[in-house]
């Protein structure tokens, strides 16, 4: 078998549609000669049920907003790992990769959660216990496996090798850089490795974390697209959904629009990934585009929107693009609010990013994205995705009392959390790890009686572990109560106080 140059943690759809599409160009063009060593560390039904059976061929579908789509076989996908603590032949194999010195590159892709080693109290999570106290050759999470494969190229002769994380996440090279580092000191302490094996790892001219920013809407794969295929002579196109919920299927489906910029920084050299598309940069410019999607083009107007359209009762994003008032909050978050204080990355105009998002991306009807998709996790989000504007404005003006998208937005979400729309129907909440806190703080409040808000919001509003900063010493905290108690006035009062406020 083959000794690949780039090796991928983390195998699902937004990998094989757009990073497996990149390496299935530099392939087809004659720039790279090997294809990727797929690994997956969480969900093994991913490889038995989707990539074995398919001879690690992945369909992706892009879908246009004018009903058109794009089909291709994506083949760069050369071999699938299930990194089960327990295969002997999988640890093997992926010793035998790293050690490798044709091996550039590791990329990862597993989400957020994926770089957590400790629970909210500080501890170590059950799993990542048991691989800090059986060491580097009884692993099965994935940032211990990948420390341990990495003391494997250690020992192999102090190779060198870029770690690299494409995940949706803030300063992502430093996250990854943090964990790997936490599980190696960890070992360090119980005289698994040695000083020498940190020192390597801290060397950026043997092993370097480069920062990225990754962007490209990839949802479930749908239904209708399955139906599209089937009508077309495919055979074998029925979604998964596996133990863990992953919702998987031979083919992906996303929006054609992606961006993947990506710190230039490769000690062991790299493919040209810039045939790919991908922009190779700077750090700081990779910081200031990160920040650019995240706190004002793209995902603030994911999060304003998405609670609100679950509360008009919307199931499909596009859906949300066609309200009056929707598209009014997403302009006024975005072009109005955050353009004043967005810092160009100068790679990507910020103008033509987030009218691209208004105009293209999100009414895109044939890309099967919902609300209730988006508003996942929103408390975990709202943090960065508002709170950084919110600071800016108070740098600028001594308090944020300008903003009215923000607070209406916010707002938005704090009556989403009552999980009853405008009409009066009871919905199911998306998961996020606060919605018992906060539902226990909102339980006495009724719609159609105002009245039942006292204080309620005043912990929520002040806690800057949620928003970054306490909102009522920002000037917004009062406001944001307001719109609230207009939004649970009675039923419809949702729409009549977005009718107010836009």
């Amino acid at each position: 078998m083959t000794l690949p140059g780039w090796v991928h943690f983390g195998i699902g759809n937004i990998f094989r549609i757009f990073i497996g599409g990149i390496a299935d160009q530099l392939l087809s063009d004659g720039d790279m000669q090997h294809g990727i060593t797929c690994v997956e560390t969480f969900d093994f039904e991913v490889v038995d049920k989707i990539y074995k059976p398919y001879d690690n061929l992945a369909l992706a579908v892009t879908l246009y907003g004018d009903g058109t789509s794009d089909k291709k076989v994506i083949g760069a996908l050369s071999e699938a790992i299930a990194a089960r603590k327990e295969d002997a032949s999988a640890r093997t194999r992926l010793k035998e990769v790293f050690t490798a010195p044709t091996l550039q590159m590791v990329t990862f892709t597993i989400t957020e959660k994926g770089y957590a080693l400790r629970d909210a109290a500080g501890k170590w999570f059950g799993f990542v216990q048991a691989d800090i106290e059986n060491g580097p050759s009884a692993v099965g999470s994935v940032i211990p496996l990948v420390t341990s494969l990495l003391l494997d190229r250690y020992e192999a002769g102090r190779l060198p090798l870029a770690l690299v994380s494409m995940d949706n996440v803030s300063h992502n090279g430093e996250k990854l850089r943090s964990a790997v580092l936490e599980v190696a000191e960890a070992w360090l302490e119980r005289d698994f490795v040695s000083e020498d094996f940190l020192a390597y790892l801290k060397d950026e001219t043997k092993i370097t974390f480069p920062w990225s920013m990754i962007d490209k809407i990839t949802p479930r794969p749908s239904e209708d697209v399955q139906a599209m295929l089937e009508e077309l002579g495919m055979e074998d196109m029925d979604i998964v959904i596996t133990d863990k919920r992953t919702y998987i299927a031979p083919f992906v489906n996303a929006e054609g629009p992606q961006y993947l910029i990506v710190e230039d920084s490769f000690p062991n050299g790299r493919p040209p990934l810039e045939k790919g598309g991908v922009y190779m940069t700077d750090r700081d410019t990779v910081n200031a585009a990160e920040r650019m999607k995240v706190t004002v083009c793209l995902n603030p107007l994911h999060t304003a929107l998405a609670p609100y359209g679950c509360v008009l009762g919307y199931t499909r994003f596009s859906d949300v693009m066609k309200d009056e008032e929707m598209l009014k909050l997403a302009e006024l978050v975005g072009l109005g609010e955050g353009m004043r204080v967005v810092k160009d990355p100068g790679i990507l105009s910020p103008q033509a990013f987030i009218e691209e998002c208004i105009n293209v991306r999100f009414p895109n009807a044939y890309i099967p994205d919902t609300p209730q998709r988006i508003v996942v996790d929103t408390s975990q989000m709202v943090g960065i995705r508002f709170g950084e504007t919110i600071k800016e404005y108070v740098a600028l003006d001594g308090n944020a009392a300008a903003l009215k998208g923000i607070p209406l937005a916010i707002a938005g979400w704090l009556r989403y959390l009552l999980a009853v729309d405008d009409e009066g129907n009871e919905f199911e909440l998306s998961p996020d790890p606060m919605n018992e806190e906060l539902q226990e703080v909102l339980k006495d409040v009724e719609i159609g009686r105002p009245e039942t808000l006292q204080d309620q919001l005043k912990p929520v509003l002040s806690n800057a572990n949620i928003f970054g900063s306490d909102l009522y010493e920002a000037g917004i905290g009062e406001l944001i109560e307001e719109m609230f108690r207009d939004e649970i006035r009675g039923w419809h009062s949702v729409r009549e106080t977005l009718q107010k406020y836009l």
